[in-house]
């Protein structure tokens, strides 16, 4: 069904991506429209706000050039929705959903609303099994685990663009499902220069044969930015939910998702909340972040690893406030670590991944893991309080023991954090029982006397087995 308003007048007025008409006609909200201006050109909006006597439109596309006396409103009576169908790995989007690739569109075999709802808990699976993405402070202390949301809490100026790249190119799984691997990449109101550097590093590393590649602009209006990860959600699900594939959705940067909405909710006169973004933001977010995980009875699993700049590099600002509560931990960039020259500049103290345990051990991993995590994790904490003491008496006044600490400490940042190519969990693991060995056998407490023995008195440089 198509209702075309050409009626003279019907438009009363517009301002910046929102577009106002007289209502004459009987629609809903998140409606679909095209707006054709005189140019001919028909742009892809929706409806945002009804009233007893107007209709907003939000216009996805630019509005330069639209007047009011000659542009033809298109209802389409139906929400917004995606094409899908097999050919969707290897193709490269922009932030509505069409290619931007030269390539012709999707042979759709369904048509899916992009408003997809989140998992109902009643038919959730537990996320469980071990994604390996190449970074030792992910994969040996926060590991991610296959239909869990672990977000990525950065700053401005940290290498965020270069870890999420690193990670698309890298990620995969390590058991019999790895060919069902797929990677689900989204750039949300990313520079145009950043975008290419996307598109050309998936490309060159071959990863594109098993990415899907979502880019909204940052010149583009800002409602398309609050459709873009909803458009790569839709193809993730199809590819997880109807294909049987396990997809890593990797969405940065989230931060300018949310700038978008406190923008176009101040734009529709809306109450702000918190430093002006609108009360809503945290169910509007869960509405993207419920939508990771395994659901009982269909193929395949939907994993998100949402990337946000932390404004001040505040952690207690609202966008990381609210993702901390949605989401199931946080792996945090630490501006001091940056400034050491270390990279990728992981705080593993702060972070967290909280189905970490589902993910790892025999039968995952290995059966070190979980307490090779713990021990480091420990001992790590311990250095990071003795440097404070040494900042007050001096390094020469500690004890033999607590010297120990700071060397095991410098050497953590320098041989473990610090990485500059990928790891397996096994190379991981090597580095970390072999810093072990700096520290007092008494002191590991956190594993057993034959872990000791087999892997540090016997040699740490030894990789931990499968």
């Amino acid at each position: 069904m198509r209702i075309d308003l050409t009626a003279t007048g019907s438009g009363t007025a517009i301002e910046g991506p929102l577009m106002f008409l007289k209502r004459n006609v009987n629609v809903g909200l998140n409606e679909a429209v095209e707006v054709v201006g005189a140019d001919g050109k028909a742009r892809l909006g929706r409806v945002a706000v009804l009233g007893e006597d107007s209709i907003g439109i939000e216009v996805l596309e630019s509005t330069t050039g639209l007047g009011l006396a000659d542009t033809r409103v298109r209802f389409l009576a139906e929400p917004l929705t995606m094409s899908l169908g097999p050919g969707l790995l290897g193709r490269v989007f922009d932030g509505v959903g069409r290619p931007m690739d030269g390539g012709p569109p999707v042979a759709a075999t369904r048509r899916v609303r992009i408003d997809g709802g989140s998992i109902n808990p009643a038919f959730r699976e537990t996320p469980v099994d071990f994604i390996e993405t190449g970074i030792s402070t992910i994969d040996l202390m926060n590991s991610l685990v296959r239909g869990q949301k672990l977000p990525l809490f950065s700053g401005g100026g940290m290498p965020h663009d270069q870890i999420a790249i690193e990670i698309a190119r890298r990620a995969r799984l390590r058991g019999g499902d790895a060919g069902d691997f797929a990677i689900v990449f989204v750039g949300i109101g990313i520079p145009q220069d950043t975008a290419e550097q996307f598109r050309s590093a998936m490309e060159d590393s071959g990863a594109l044969e098993h990415t899907v590649i979502f880019l909204n602009i940052a010149g583009m209006p800002s409602p398309q930015r609050l459709l873009t990860p909803r458009y790569a959600l839709t193809a993730a699900e199809h590819l997880a939910f109807v294909e049987g594939r396990h997809v890593l959705v990797i969405m940065t940067d989230m931060t300018n998702y949310c700038e978008a909405l406190r923008e176009v909710s101040s734009s529709h006169g809306e109450i702000p909340s918190r430093k002006g973004y609108p009360g809503y933001m945290y169910s509007d977010l869960a509405t993207i972040f419920e939508r990771a995980g395994a659901v009982r009875g269909l193929p395949g699993t939907v994993t998100q690893l949402p990337i946000l700049t932390m404004p001040g590099d505040d952690i207690g600002h609202p966008i990381p406030d609210l993702t901390g509560y949605i989401t199931e931990g946080q792996i945090v960039l630490d501006r001091e670590l940056f400034h050491k020259g270390v990279n990728p500049p992981v705080n593993v103290l702060p972070s967290l991944s909280r189905v970490m345990d589902a993910g790892i051990g025999e039968g995952f991993t290995t059966a070190d893991h979980p307490a090779l995590s713990n021990q480091l994790f420990a001992a790590y904490a311990r250095a990071t309080r003795v440097r404070v003491l040494a900042s007050v008496v001096g390094r020469n006044s500690l004890s033999s023991v607590d010297q120990n600490y700071l060397e095991f400490g410098d050497r953590f940042e320098r041989d473990l954090v610090h990485q500059s190519e990928p790891r397996s969990l096994e190379e991981s693991m090597a580095i970390g029982w072999k810093l072990l060995s700096i520290l007092p056998s008494v002191e590991l407490t956190r594993i057993s006397d034959e872990q000791i023995a087999r892997h540090i008195k016997g040699g740490g440089d030894a990789p931990s087995g499968s």
